[in-house]
């Protein structure tokens, strides 16, 4: 959501492809780039931090986090926790099949990832109260549960902030620290966005954004499909010399009002200019980005999708030091929320596709010695129920559902927690949003005694959550 000069414009993209075209305008006139972070900008809080004790050798081994969230919430009896012995109204119609892990077992339908359970720890005992798609997202993307449960909210700017945004608050705390300008990439970026923000009714959902931290904070949204052949979030007819004298003419026009505003804040719109300057010209950035570099191949085994390529372009993002990208699942009639024809569309749509895209992701960071620093995590925002319904489908389940977590030293093969006989409720050892967040962080480096400031501009801890200390 964009403010422009007072008029307010409903934009769930952050900065979208339209708006880096835009940029060709940086100028005196017009919308541009750096206007747009200018604006996001607006009262964003003070950190404090106090010293932590953390001594575990987990904390900090993580360099980024790649994390892919499965919009509208897989059917963890279905993927991750089969129950062959449960009832035929709740069993379904996979079978599970042995991984290369002995006495581990998932669908026949992901026999890639069957293949390679020994690079991937399952948390079978994932649990929370909220069956509504937008307040489960919200929790599931940050950790915190939402402050209007039982409503079907919209974004709002007293939400938690997500992941990315937590990532591009911490960053620019660091940066400021070292007087590091950065490389132009940001510190977080959301691929296949705003698609799964936004639902068919144009509900703009959250979880997704920086909350009270406030839109500077936001991730950076990438809306077009890294698949479409096409694929460029940059302005493509940018004359890099025609960039830099603009530049230098607003600098120049700035130069006699400087009186007037002595002493800004960090916020002045000469910073923001540089930084949106510094990100539309960064040749690291362009190359980050530069998905077709790519050998043909290696595309073909992610995938040719937006969530398969969406998973290679997050491997070159990490690659080039993004530490927090999100994958999102496209919303689209292939997402994972089937309340009708739940075995057809896993097994010819969505499987596969996860499959695919999963398996080549981490195999590719492990051949290029990044997955030992780089915490993978795969999420829906719940479960699904145990009984089928009359269509063939199964509806939202928030007690119980599967997460996954690889990478940054987490111990591949093993199962956390377990779910009962009808995978409906943990069995034993419950991990909750908030664990999920603290692991997290945990593995990213940020001590649990990290606190931000929340909408009334009260000191609230990042995490109240305990990391899964057995697979770290």
């Amino acid at each position: 959501m964009l403010s422009v000069w007072g008029h307010p414009v409903r934009n769930c993209e952050g900065v979208s492809r339209r708006e880096w075209l835009r940029v060709g305008g940086l100028g005196t006139l017009g919308l541009s780039l750096a206007d747009l972070t200018a604006r996001k900008a607006i009262a964003r809080p003070d950190t404090t931090a106090r010293e932590s004790a953390v001594k575990s050798p987990s904390f900090g081994r993580a360099k980024s986090c790649i994390v892919l969230f499965l919009f509208g919430a897989p059917a963890h009896q279905d993927t991750w926790d089969l129950k062959p012995e449960a009832p035929a109204d709740v069993r379904g119609e996979f079978q599970p099949i042995s991984t290369n892990v002995p006495g581990t077992f998932v669908s026949e339908h992901i026999p890639l990832l069957a293949s390679m359970a020994d690079r991937f720890a399952l948390i079978r005992s994932v649990t929370h109260p909220d069956n509504t798609h937008t307040v489960a997202m919200h929790y599931m993307l940050t950790g915190v549960r939402h402050l209007r449960p039982a409503t079907n909210p919209q974004n709002a700017a007293d939400d938690f902030p997500c992941f990315g945004a937590v990532m591009n608050y911490v960053r620019a705390d660091q940066r400021r620290a070292s007087g590091d300008a950065g490389s132009g990439l940001p510190a977080a970026v959301s691929l296949n966005s705003p698609a799964n923000q936004v639902s068919a009714n144009n509900h703009i959902f959250p979880g997704f954004f920086a909350g009270f931290l406030g839109r500077a904070c936001d991730p950076f949204f990438v809306s077009q499909h890294p698949h479409d052949p096409k694929f460029n979030p940059f302005p493509s007819a940018v004359d890099p010399e025609r960039l830099v004298d603009r530049k230098r003419l607003l600098t120049d026009l700035a130069a006699p009002t400087r009186h007037v505003e002595p002493a800004t804040t960090e916020r002045s719109f000469a910073t923001y200019y540089d930084q949106a300057f510094q990100l539309v010209t960064s040749p690291a950035a362009r190359h980050a980005f530069a998905i077709e570099q790519e050998p043909e191949a290696l595309r073909a085994r992610y995938g040719t999708t937006p969530f398969g390529q969406g998973c290679l372009l997050a491997r070159r993002l990490v690659e080039a030091g993004v530490p927090l990208v999100t994958v999102n699942w496209e919303r689209d009639d292939a997402y994972w929320d089937t309340h009708a024809n739940n075995f057809r569309d896993h097994k010819q749509k969505l499987l596969p596709n996860m499959d695919r895209g999963l398996s080549a992701l981490l195999t590719d960071l492990e051949q290029r010695g990044l997955l030992s620093e780089t915490l993978v995590v795969v999420l829906g925002e719940f479960g699904r129920t145990p009984k089928i319904n009359a269509n063939a489908g199964r509806d939202h389940w928030a007690p119980c559902n599967t997460v996954v977590l690889a990478g940054a030293g987490i111990s591949g093969g093993q199962v956390h927690g377990a779910s009962d006989r009808l995978a409906a409720y943990p069995a034993r050892d419950p991990v909750l949003p908030e664990d999920l967040a603290a692991t997290i962080y945990h593995l990213l480096g940020i001590p649990p005694e990290f606190t931000l400031k929340n909408a009334e501009g009260r000191p609230t801890a990042l995490s109240t959550g305990n990391p899964v200390w057995p697979l770290l």
